[in-house]
């Protein structure tokens, strides 16, 4: 039995208790989000699980990978924004620490409120709280802000959001502070202001002040590229030791004060992360929850696999978050050269994939849905568009027309993809074969996979790779997957497919100033369908993410803002006394 047989006949059982409980076929039908009680696998929506926290103990989290980047200026991975923000950095503004739609709302971090916009959205400033400061005791500065504003713009820091680069004027050709020149759009008048000139207005800037690059970071502790392996801490956490990808182990930063930060609760006396460990051994030790393994969580979604072994089992499936993650899984292709760079052929590619295989690969429908388009449903009223209206199983006879129309008839093309969906990978595989599209798969190391696949001298043909509202507007979607100024040499973090297209790039700049939010939502979802036509990429999967938790874990829930990661913030453990001796993996 090869292991693609194997994960076939495990996810089939998913979708027999996803299909049977809901009484349909189509797994289109029902969004992620609205699924209710049919869907076994969001029996857990918006709920906290395991009740209030008690202060104290070690929790440990069991993981397949490192961290891509911890730190704050390379750190654009959804689950580890997540993981940064809430322990190791504050930032200007973050979301409330809540499951649901609360958890979507801003509130004042580092700063006093949330902006204060003037010179019609196109200047923003931020006052500091008084009483903040770092691990060691000193104060945190508004000019600290500035630096790693600035250290977004360094070449060699690469893999960071990219919003201070798009939005700060005068930053065409800024490369960053590190060889001593800095941005004269970030201003500091004093110790606690901070002043960002924008090249246009933004009117959503202060959501844009949630992400990383507007956490601190003193010029006195910059490590350049090795700032990755111990970000100076700001939050209530530190670093005690990083040994990169085995184990990193924080304990409290004692400087940390509660009574300026209200989301933050900081529960336990220790985060352990254990990493390199198998998927399926993840899984089997949180279901089994013996000993130590009581007070653990997992980083990485459940494996298809272990679904059985969960749904339809009350005492585990009431310790398995699967929130929607809010996010487009998407093939993309490498629009920059042969054979991807022939419209056709990517139309091919469109109609010869089968999603439906993809769908099962993936944990079958409570798990996962057909993707119809780039924009994610919260981005286009609650319901994606279906633009080429394609069959869910592809269309391959299609796909040989349009192959045959463009000259090639036989393709042979490299797909890379991360370790854990090699399944997915290998639905691709078969699917795109029916049309003559030979695949050689490429699996990489989770930790590694975005850096390898934004180093555009040695991309591949294809990739499999998700994007997800960094907060909701499309300007935090579009833009980035499908502009072509977006796209770097190294660290190219988010136009995977390499698409440069002038009418989209011009369309963007339309949208980007209009005033009106409800005429941009609409603008936005019309040009999604307009790039779907021109076929960069292939929406696959809308998906949930499946995270199980220990039976000592209490506080738990999917933070809607980081992809239905577990929301660290609020996280900690039942009884701390049963966490003794853990940490060892």
């Amino acid at each position: 039995m090869t292991k693609r047989t194997q994960l076939a006949l495990a996810t089939a059982l998913v979708a027999a208790l996803a299909l049977g409980a809901s009484g349909c076929s189509d797994p289109k039908k029902g969004s992620a989000a609205g699924a209710g009680a049919s869907n076994p696998a969001s029996a857990n929506d918006g709920k906290i699980l395991g009740g209030a926290p008690v202060k104290g103990g070690t929790l440990t989290v069991l993981s397949n990978q490192d961290f891509a980047h911890l730190d704050p200026a390379r750190n654009w991975v959804m689950p580890t924004m997540d993981f940064g923000t809430r322990l190791l950095y504050r930032t200007l503004v973050t979301f409330k620490a809540e499951p649901g739609k609360a958890g979507s709302e801003l509130v004042p971090d580092l700063a006093t409120d949330l902006g204060t916009p003037s010179n019609g959205g196109r200047t923003w400033t931020f006052t500091l709280k008084e009483g903040v400061k770092y691990e060691d005791g000193s104060p945190i500065k508004a000019q600290d802000i500035k630096y790693n504003v600035e250290r977004s713009f360094a070449p060699d820091l690469t893999g960071g959001p990219d919003y201070a680069a798009q939005y700060l004027a005068g930053g065409e050709d800024y490369k960053g502070p590190l060889q001593g020149k800095h941005l004269d759009s970030v201003k500091t008048p004093d110790d606690r202001t901070i002043v960002f000139e924008l090249k246009r207005p933004v009117a959503e800037f202060s959501a844009t002040a949630t992400l990383p690059t507007f956490a601190p970071v003193p010029e006195a502790q910059e490590k350049g590229t090795q700032y990755d392996a111990r970000p100076f801490s700001s939050g209530p956490y530190k670093i005690e030791s990083y040994d990169r990808d085995k184990k990193l182990v924080l304990v409290r930063n004692e400087h940390w004060d509660a009574k300026t930060d209200a989301v933050r609760k900081a529960y336990p006396d220790k985060f352990v992360v254990v990493m390199s460990l198998k998927g399926g051994q993840i899984d089997d030790r949180i279901i089994a929850g013996e000993g130590a393994d009581a007070s653990t969580v997992q980083w990485s979604d459940m494996r298809p696999e272990s679904a059985p072994k969960v749904l339809p089992k009350p005492e585990v499936k009431s310790r398995l978050l699967a929130e929607s993650q809010g996010c487009t899984e998407m093939l993309q292709m490498n629009n920059s050269r042969a054979p991807f760079d022939d419209p056709k052929v990517r139309e091919a590619v469109q109609y010869a994939l089968d999603k439906e295989a993809v769908v099962t690969a993936g944990g079958g429908p409570a798990l996962n849905e057909i993707a119809t388009a780039y924009l994610p449903p919260a981005l286009s009223g609650g319901k994606q568009a279906d633009t080429l209206k394609i069959a869910p199983a592809g269309d391959p006879a299609r796909a040989k027309q349009l192959l045959k129309s463009a000259g090639k008839e036989t393709l042979k093309v490299s797909l890379a993809v991360s370790t854990g969906d090699k399944g997915k990978a290998e639905a691709v595989q078969q699917g795109l074969a029916r049309a003559g599209i030979e695949v050689v798969i490429d699996t990489v190391d989770p930790g590694a996979y975005y850096d390898v696949i934004g180093d555009t001298t040695t991309a591949p043909d294809l990739v499999l790779s998700g994007w997800c509202p960094d907060y909701p507007s499309g300007s935090t979607f579009l833009p980035f997957v499908f502009d072509g100024r977006a796209i770097k040499v190294k660290g190219n973090a988010s136009n995977y497919a390499q698409f440069r297209d002038d009418a989209t790039m011009k369309r963007i700049d339309e949208i980007n100033a209009m005033t009106d939010a409800k005429q941009a939502n609409q603008a936005w979802i019309d040009l999604d369908a307009e790039i779907m036509k021109k076929s960069p990429a292939v929406p696959v999967l809308l998906e949930r993410k499946p995270l199980l938790v220990g039976t000592n874990i209490a506080g738990a829930f999917g933070h809607p803002a980081w992809v239905g990661q577990l929301d660290y913030a609020t996280i900690g453990l039942k009884d701390p006394a049963k966490s003794q001796g853990q940490g060892q993996g």
